[in-house]
């Protein structure tokens, strides 16, 4: 907002008030507060707190079609808002004092930043001063979980001469907090947008607002519309900046991989003399004390354990404790050896088993979508279901609109991520069942449409509800191509292949009877006899299931069962051989097939005692999903709601039954990322048997099991939109020059942007870049992977060489190789 202050006070303004002058100059002296008015009229209309373009507050009769968008009247027909990029939801809070009471207070926001993205968050407190009497508090928020104390804040104010109840100060942090709530858009084309609303405007003005019109009062509507299009042509060059920072490909910042130590040893690689090498750096690193605290922390070894118990060996030369070689090391206590683990693989990307990204889901599908473009098999969300309800760890709270802005926004490029024969499955409640599927539909089309899958959540009744027991939730299934999307068959359980016996020895196997009639069909006076003598009719009110030449084939080949003493009706014998290897998928799913809300927070329970998640969803449930739409070989499932890390566990555990190789690629921007789904990820590598968060080995070496699982993972954080639109230099330079148009000209030609880690030599024409003057602990090769769509085959040191046998420079990086990250 400053910088758009600035440059049009230093830029436009000048131009725009001759051109106002000159406009005028043909017609009376009122006409010039007319045009003010004019244009204030309609511009207000346009622009909300947070300074978005969009239908922000449309009066009725500005509308011709459309139904009203007001602060209080929420609008549930998304296309209101389709033409935006949703950024997120945050309040505007303002410094201001309250009294509580008896007690004043001033809550200072000077030096508070907005959220990056739209997480949910806590506002933290601290005591800043007294003075006059008043509580001086400075406000922002919690990072890494910090809590606001509210005991030393009672001791700073003591300490000052003043008694300060701790639920007066309580009390003052709600008034505070209750400060309005804002929607922050970008336009997509905010220029197309705005003048199409004007050209509206006009229009019912002209038609409806006056029925007569002389000459000169068309020119002076034509003055309107002219001096209206040239605001609109400079108002849309900052939207469209912000479009372009919006979609800008993002840094891949402070990367680190997640290998479990069976990789390390030498048990996958030939080269043992190279792993145990290796293994003897990583031994003696200094960062082994962090890792060993690590994993007694979560639960993996006890204070006990020796680095030594890795490598022994029984006295068969057996390892005495199997379970060891699946410890997952994080490289990031031994970030300088890196490379050295790195090296073991021939292939990185290949050999990498999933991808944990932290970050907004947006600006993360932008990024990687080069690199992941139609290769995902199957995409499974759980988006907040919009309940409004302050219970969960993320915001779930929107208007319909803004919910189904952000949806049609994620899906819309979550859809280049799929393969021709992907599929989509978004699990959501009835609040937003309907809207979700006219946004599905919107973005795959109605023909892609597969199924509403009904889940049981719930086994018990809830007595207390107050109209319904809600026991479902929605599973709503789009396929890229619905032709081409063929989900695999669910495998038979147990129970099922029981069904299956042989009691007469038959060549085919297994089989079970079936009945030879149905409930529909005809020849209703069917008789057949078969070469036992027996004769059989269908009972009444069925119909035959086979034709009596079918009939006589089956019976000629032993193919129907009498019973055990050839008296009972006959039947046919199906046998497991010709039948399919699964069995075709329902759109009901019973809660004992996958899974309950009770099952799933239990189930997070045994990994984390201390679990934050009111509503998980059960491994079983997105196993089942898994199973049924992702390859076992090199499959990938995407989920950038990621929430708890679940798709990750399912993933992984379904890899465990099958020896698949399926590949998971998780998105989640909360704080949790690093406290739940990096845990979870490397305790379910561990162990696949969990209880109270310690991992359940004993069971394990009693039974001689191996319940880890060799695991390779990459994690990293991205820029994002905020972080570049902090760093990203505007200044006060020149904005135009000679007789260009001060409205359309390119106004950001001269600035600086995010240019002040290029360097120019003069001298040797060469242009230098440090990118170590923007961020911290940038990964580079990812960054060029998932700009350029390359896989990573090899990094070293000083370059990254891609799977397509090209290669890039980490240590001095080429100007055409950047620019797009640094300059738009």
């Amino acid at each position: 907002m400053k910088i758009k202050a600035n440059y049009f006070e230093k830029g436009v303004f000048p131009v725009l008030m001759k051109d106002i002058d000159s406009a005028c100059k043909p017609f009376p002296k009122g006409f010039r507060e007319e045009l003010f008015d004019k244009l204030y009229d309609f511009f207000r209309h346009y622009f909300s707190e947070s300074g978005s373009i969009y239908f922000r507050n449309t009066a009725q009769h500005h509308n011709i079609y459309e139904k009203v968008y007001t602060d209080d009247r929420d609008v549930m027909l998304f296309w209101k808002t389709h033409m935006l990029y949703y950024v997120k939801t945050d309040r505007l809070f303002n410094s201001m004092e309250v009294e509580v009471d008896g007690e004043k207070f001033f809550f200072d926001v000077s030096d508070m930043e907005l959220k990056r993205s739209n997480e949910k968050r806590e506002l933290t407190y601290a005591f800043k001063s007294v003075k006059n009497g008043v509580i001086t508090l400075t406000v922002g928020y919690s990072e890494r979980g910090r809590k606001t104390k509210i005991d030393e804040i009672v001791k700073a104010v003591k300490d000052k001469g003043m008694t300060l109840a701790e639920e007066t100060l309580e009390k003052a942090f709600a008034v505070f907090q209750k400060q309005s709530e804002v929607d922050y858009f970008i336009n997509k084309n905010a220029k197309a947008f705005l003048q199409e609303q004007f050209d509206l405007w006009m229009y019912q003005y002209i038609f409806k607002g006056e029925s007569e019109f002389n000459e000169t009062r068309l020119k002076q509507l034509q003055a309107i519309k002219g001096i209206a299009y040239k605001i609109i042509d400079f108002i849309a060059q900052f939207e469209d900046e912000l479009v372009k920072i919006w979609n800008k490909p993002k840094f891949v910042l402070n990367s680190h991989y997640i290998v479990t130590l069976d990789k390390i040893l030498g048990a996958k690689t030939s080269e043992v003399s190279k792993t145990s090498e290796v293994w003897r750096r990583l031994a003696k690193h200094k960062g082994m004390k962090d890792q060993l605290a690590e994993w007694i922390e979560l639960g993996m070894v006890d204070t006990k354990f020796k680095l030594d118990m890795i490598l022994e060996k029984d006295v068969v030369g057996e390892a005495r404790y199997p379970h060891y070689q699946y410890l997952p090391l994080d490289t990031k206590y031994f970030k300088d050896l890196e490379l050295d683990i790195l090296a073991l693989f021939d292939d990185l990307d290949s050999a990498l088993d999933g991808w944990l990204i932290h970050s907004e889901n947006y600006q993360a599908l932008n990024t990687l979508l080069p690199k992941f473009r139609e290769t995902v098999d199957t995409i499974f969300i759980d988006p907040p279901y919009n309940t409004e309800s302050d219970g969960f760890i993320y915001k779930d709270k929107y208007r319909h609109s803004s919910w189904m802005t952000l949806m049609e926004n994620r899906l819309r490029i979550a859809k280049e991520y799929m393969k021709v024969s992907g599929a989509l499955f978004v699990s959501i409640d009835d609040n937003e069942v309907s809207r979700l599927r006219l946004c599905g539909e919107n973005v795959f089309s109605d023909d892609n449409f597969v199924a509403n899958v009904i889940w049981q959540k719930k086994y018990t009744r809830s007595n207390d509800a107050r109209w319904f027991s809600d026991n479902h939730d929605h599973i709503l299934v789009f396929a890229k191509n619905k032709q081409e999307f063929s989900p695999f068959l669910i495998p038979r359980t147990e129970k099922q292949l029981a069904a299956y016996t042989n009691p007469d020895n038959h060549s085919k196997g297994l089989w079970k009877a079936t009945p030879l009639h149905a409930k529909s069909g005809n020849n209703e006076g069917f008789v057949f006899k078969f070469k036992n003598g027996v004769q059989w009719s269908p009972p009444p009110g069925t119909f035959p299931r086979f034709s009596k030449e079918t009939l006589a084939k089956l019976d000629e080949g032993n193919e129907i069962w009498f019973g055990d003493g050839g008296k009972s009706i006959p039947s046919r014998k199906t046998f497991l051989s010709d039948v399919k290897e699964g069995v075709t998928p329902v759109t009901i799913w019973e809660h004992k097939d996958v899974g309950h809300n009770h099952e799933a927070i239990n189930e997070l329970k045994d990994v984390f005692p201390d679990n934050p998640f009111a509503n998980p969803k059960p491994t079983r449930l997105i196993k089942l999903i898994i199973e049924l739409s992702c390859s076992p070989e090199n499959g990938y499932a995407l989920d950038f709601f990621g929430g708890s890390g679940t798709t990750a566990h399912a993933v992984m555990n379904l890899n465990r039954a099958d020896g698949g190789r399926r590949k998971y690629i998780l998105v989640e921007m909360g704080e949790h990322f690093n406290t739940v789904i990096l845990p979870r990820v490397k305790k379910v590598a561990f162990s696949s048997k969990w209880k109270d968060g310690v991992a359940q080995t004993s069971e394990v070496s009693k039974t001689s099991e191996v319940s880890g699982m060799s695991h390779f993972a990459k994690y990293f954080e991205l820029e994002q939109y905020e972080d570049a639109l902090k760093r990203a230099r505007y200044e006060d330079a020149p904005l135009f020059a000679g007789t260009q148009d001060v409205y359309t000209s390119y106004a950001f030609l001269r600035d600086l942007k995010m240019l002040e880690a290029v360097n120019v030599n003069k001298e040797q024409n060469q242009v230098e870049v440090s990118l170590s003057r923007l961020y911290a602990g940038i990964d580079l090769a990812e960054t060029l992977s998932c700009l350029t769509g390359k896989w990573i085959k090899r990094i070293t040191k000083d370059s990254v060489e891609f799977q397509d046998g090209t290669s890039a420079s980490l240590s001095a990086p080429e100007w055409d190789d950047v620019k797009p990250l640094i300059w738009w």
